[in-house]
């Protein structure tokens, strides 16, 4: 074997810890053919979350409704849904009677209807108060949240009020993680605790401690924590406040 091919060789052999754990957090991508065969413990907010796909989206495609039942050996489908549009006919018919003078008419009182609630009006607060040590870089899904430096046992807390959809270790690469459910649109994601305090079902207000920082799914004490609108991945540093 040439220098050459010894020298790549050790070099593809040799990386920083912290590469390691991107690449984790970076696989599978966002998948949109197949099927996913549900595991104990996996719900369709963890699956949705895997495949970076939106939970409303792949309710819709199989048919679950709320609360978003499903059972271990369920086939879930993941092929992207398209809504066609019906287009009118090339045709168009000829009325058979004569139209009579259009007649400008009131427009009816617009009705109210609550707004969904923004990101905004969810009042962001910080998950944890280490140093950011790894920012958001969502291109070829290198790091799809933020990382936070911490202490084994420091506290974790929910990032605004909601909904605990998952709470587990199944999803390969965040280790013990707690995914919220915040409104119709946005959830979030804390990986790598130590200890879980919340269960599914749990209704959490914003700043309740929900977890222990801690190394499960890396080599170091962190929390790694994300933010994805209608199952997109964002920029955590977008919603929370400065300081």
């Amino acid at each position: 074997m040439c220098l050459a091919a010894i020298f790549l060789l050790l070099a593809g052999c040799s990386h920083d810890p912290s590469s390691v754990q991107v690449k984790e957090l970076r696989l599978p991508p966002k998948v949109t053919s197949g099927s996913h065969i549900v595991r104990d413990g996996e719900t369709l907010f963890s699956i949705a979350w895997l495949y970076s796909r939106d939970y409303k989206e792949l309710a819709a495609i199989n048919g679950i409704r709320s609360p978003y039942t499903i059972y271990p050996g369920q086939h879930v489908n993941l092929t992207a849904s398209r809504y066609v549009s019906r287009s009118p006919s090339s045709k168009t018919s000829k009325p058979s009677y004569t139209p009579k003078p259009s007649v400008v008419k009131k427009a009816p009182a617009p009705v109210y209807r609550k707004p969904e609630p923004s990101s905004k009006a969810l009042s962001w607060h910080w998950p944890a108060q280490g140093k950011v040590v790894q920012i958001y870089s969502n291109a070829n899904g290198l790091n799809k949240g933020i990382d936070i430096r911490g202490n084994l046992g420091e506290p974790v807390s929910a990032a605004a009020t909601g909904e605990v959809v998952y709470a587990g270790s199944e999803l390969a690469g965040y280790g013990k993680l707690i995914i919220m459910k915040h409104n119709n649109s946005y959830l979030s994601a804390y990986a790598h605790n130590k200890e879980l305090l919340v269960r599914e079902g749990d209704s959490v207000k914003a700043g309740q401690k929900i977890a222990e920082i801690g190394s499960t799914g890396t080599t170091e004490p962190k929390l790694h924590f994300e933010i994805r609108h209608n199952g997109k991945p964002v920029d955590p540093m977008r919603f929370l406040p400065k300081r």
